[in-house]
């Protein structure tokens, strides 16, 4: 899906640099949004796109929808770029509405799966450009899975989108990367997540917190809340949320092969260690094996290609150890992970809410 969404969108170049030079100013406000894991990718997004866009932040469907007036400048001229497997989402619509009322000024990207979802229905005006991508990753199970990683891939292709064509090779690495860890890991991650624990924590610096977000989503609802999760930066982690890990947790660490970032990684991962001997780890980086003096992980999972060899397109298929973990801890608690909520408490298209405009 990776190739065929590179492909498509090297097909619409054109159309698509000269929507961005025509909106993408050094005045407008880029605003990043979605619900749920739509949302998560905005978070992965953010840290590597500041350095490209002036002025770029992620802010969920979720907040706009009640705190727009906060969230949003009026006066200055808005990009809203929606991500949206299905594009059905009441908050998915109505963010879209709310931003048209509130500012004097708005432009729309759709990323999004379903053809002939509402907001793919609603495209086809002068500031909306529709990105539809392939069919196939409109996923039709309940959690969110080619349609994250691809409509991530999408948002970072447009960040060099003049220039794309010289990023191809990088893509293919990040695709190689994908199929080195579903290769040699998935049933060394499938022997770990048939283990039972009770708590899984993911966490990443910078741009992979975005990717721990997902990864700890993906094993908490395939899962029906079993396995209660946690996600947040390896900095982050020591100043409280390190009392959820004991016995009964899984640890997973998303690690860069950046070693200026590292080198705080590693002392976060030699602290856990020392005060949680019986957690299981898992040590997920790109390239090389990191550094860890003393400790044993269970399971060290090595991409072809580092992170930073990739630029900002490393960081897409780390989300396949959650992913993959999910999928399996779903079929070793007895349920399917395409429905895995028996209760019934969520839904593939969320449902219940009413949007009060």
């Amino acid at each position: 899906m990776w190739r065929k969404e590179l492909e498509s969108v090297l097909k619409a170049k054109a159309e698509i640099s000269a929507f961005m030079h025509k909106y993408l100013t050094p005045d407008t406000d880029i605003v990043l949004t979605g619900a749920g894991t739509s949302a998560f990718i905005g978070d992965a997004i953010e840290p590597v796109m500041r350095g490209i866009w002036t002025s770029v932040r992620a802010v969920p469907t979720t907040d706009l929808i009640t705190h727009a007036e906060y969230l949003l400048d009026k006066e200055r001229p808005l990009l809203l770029i929606s991500f949206a497997r299905s594009g059905n989402s009441p908050e998915s619509v109505g963010a879209v509405n709310i931003a048209n009322k509130l500012c004097k000024k708005v432009a729309h990207i759709y990323i999004t799966c379903n053809k002939d979802g509402k907001l793919a229905a609603n495209s086809g005006k002068d500031n909306i450009l529709l990105l539809l991508l392939p069919e196939e990753t409109d996923d039709k199970s309940l959690a969110m899975t080619s349609s994250f990683s691809t409509m991530l891939l999408t948002c970072l292709m447009l960040g060099h989108i003049d220039t794309l064509e010289k990023d191809a090779d990088m893509i293919e690495k990040t695709v190689k990367n994908a199929e080195a860890v579903i290769a040699n890991y998935e049933q060394p991650l499938r022997a770990i997540a048939e283990r039972p624990f009770e708590r899984g924590v993911f966490l990443g610096s910078g741009a992979l917190k975005g990717i721990a977000e997902e990864c700890h989503l993906k094993l908490q609802e395939l899962t029906d809340g079993a396995v209660v999760c946690k996600f947040d930066s390896f900095l982050g982690f020591r100043h409280g949320p390190k009392a959820v890990v004991n016995s009964k947790s899984i640890v997973v660490y998303l690690m860069t092969d950046q070693e200026d970032v590292q080198r705080y990684e590693r002392d976060l991962v030699r602290q856990v260690d020392a005060n949680n001997k019986p957690v299981a780890q898992i040590i997920v980086i790109g390239g090389k094996k990191p550094e860890l003096p003393g400790v044993k992980a269970d399971l060290i999972v090595e991409m072809p290609y580092g992170y930073a060899d990739n630029k900002f397109y490393g960081i897409v298929p780390y989300v396949l150890v959650g992913q993959l973990l999910g999928y399996y801890a779903s079929l070793a608690h007895n349920l399917n992970p395409d429905a895995p909520s028996v209760s019934g408490n969520i839904h593939r298209v969320v449902e219940g809410v009413t949007i009060y405009e």
